[in-house]
């Protein structure tokens, strides 16, 4: 049940704080999205199709670990465990985010599988430290605008933090500790001691707005999965999701691929994306509001609209010089800032919509369940990117032939605008409207 006294709405700064952890997950998260596949297949010499599909299992356990994760919130999570759970974890999510990156210390197929040992414990970890993060979200405040608010600065700390992974992951790196693989080893364990500060920081000075449920009014997990099944402001901003995560994540993993081999210059693709992830920093306060005036909902439509007409653009007009191509992807950066901002400012809403129209509230599920798809749309795209990549016939630190680079175009351009199709079309049936 949720408070509806407005003395219980938090301050601004204290939802602030609260909204800087996602700086410390996205150290994190940015890292494994951006630059783990390309540190496969580039610094430890793994197949294209080999590192895509140690990376989709590690996805989908991911998935599985988050709802996992997040059926225990729901069951046994108040606010209290959350916390402590957020600050017993910070340093073994550290250590396991260093492991991620550490240089095999076999050969062959051991390689392989010290390989995905380590992406599994840390995306186990993961799962156990942002599912209480993101449960407490939808508690830190019982008005619908806190959380909006909360959503946008998330947003911004979680740009910032992507902007250091892509900038820094190199330099940092061979500062440390040199180059080759130990360049990302030694990024790591900065990154890791960073954001398990923030993450202590964070857990040890939340507190919640809205009431906890007692115990005996928890429902069961059986209970939650149906609700959820008829919670359609839920199933289809999921559906919508997985199609818009599948599309960027083509999108950004190709990028580095892309600038190396068609233009030659891995150094320009680290630019990219760092212009990329700087240029949302600027975005997120428009989608915002944009979002204010018209409705979050409206605003999905909007940044759909954008990508699809630069991704035809793109297709049908080519970009052959790298300013131009930076540029390109400035621009889809920021209308997929609107996607993402969008989500997670709507996800807590189907969490009420949930409950007025089941009556049932589920908040622990509702997060595991949305970072499983999230997850299986990323692993997923990734498996697509590598089978097509490898059908391209790419090998990793040779020249590649020019039919394989039209290929690899072809792939960057088309595949991302089907899948944002698909994500308007799905988006088309939410209930979710502006002013509820």
């Amino acid at each position: 049940m949720i408070v509806t006294d407005q003395e219980a709405r938090p301050s601004k700064p204290r939802l602030a704080l609260f909204a800087f952890g996602d700086f410390a997950f996205n150290l994190y998260w940015q890292s494994a999205l951006l630059y783990l596949l390309f540190y496969y297949t580039e610094a430890l010499g793994l197949g294209v199709e080999r590192a895509a599909a140690l990376y989709l299992a590690a996805s989908i356990w991911d998935g599985i670990a988050n709802f996992a994760v997040g059926a225990l919130v729901d069951r046994y999570g108040d606010g209290r465990r959350c916390r402590i759970a957020i600050m017993a974890g910070a340093v073994p999510l550290g250590l396991s985010f260093v492991l991620a990156y550490a240089p095999p210390p076999v050969t062959g197929g051991w390689a392989s599988l010290f390989i995905l040992a380590g992406h599994l414990l840390f995306r186990t970890a993961y799962a156990a430290v942002n599912v209480p993060y993101l449960a407490l979200s939808a508690r830190v405040s019982p008005d619908s605008r806190d959380r909006a608010f909360v959503a946008g600065l998330r947003m911004l700390a979680g740009t910032a933090a992507a902007v250091t992974v892509a900038l820094g992951t190199g330099w940092l790196g061979t500062w440390l500790l040199g180059a080759g693989p130990r360049a990302y080893f030694g990024a790591a364990l900065l990154f890791a001691g960073l954001a398990t500060a923030i993450l202590l920081a964070v857990g040890g000075t939340t507190r919640l707005a809205v009431r906890e449920p007692a115990p005996g009014d928890r429902p069961s997990i059986a209970r939650c999965l149906v609700s959820l099944a008829r919670n359609r402001a839920f199933v289809t901003l999921s559906a919508a999701m997985m199609a818009m995560i599948a599309a960027t994540t083509i999108l950004n993993k190709s990028v580095l691929y892309y600038f190396k081999y068609v233009f030659g210059s891995e150094g320009a693709g680290q630019v990219a994306l760092a212009a990329m992830l700087a240029v949302s920093a600027a975005a997120v306060p428009v989608w915002m509001t944009l979002a204010h005036a018209t409705g979050t909902r409206r605003a999905w439509f909007v940044a759909i609209g954008l990508c699809v007409a630069a991704l035809a653009g793109f297709a049908i007009i080519g970009i052959d010089r790298i300013a131009p191509m930076q540029g390109f992807l400035i621009f889809m950066q920021a209308a997929t800032v609107g996607l993402h901002f969008a989500y997670w400012a709507l996800l807590p809403d189907t969490i009420d919509y949930g409950e007025r129209t089941t009556g049932v509230r589920v908040e622990g599920i509702v997060f595991g369940l949305a970072a499983l798809l999230q997850r299986v749309a990323i692993g997923l795209a990734t498996a697509i990117l590598g089978l097509s990549f490898g059908k391209a016939g790419y090998v990793a630190n040779v020249a590649q032939s020019a039919e394989t680079l039209a290929d690899i175009r072809w792939t960057v351009a088309l595949v991302p605008l089907g899948f944002f199709l698909l994500s308007g079309v799905v988006m088309a049936f939410n209930p979710l409207r502006a002013g509820e």
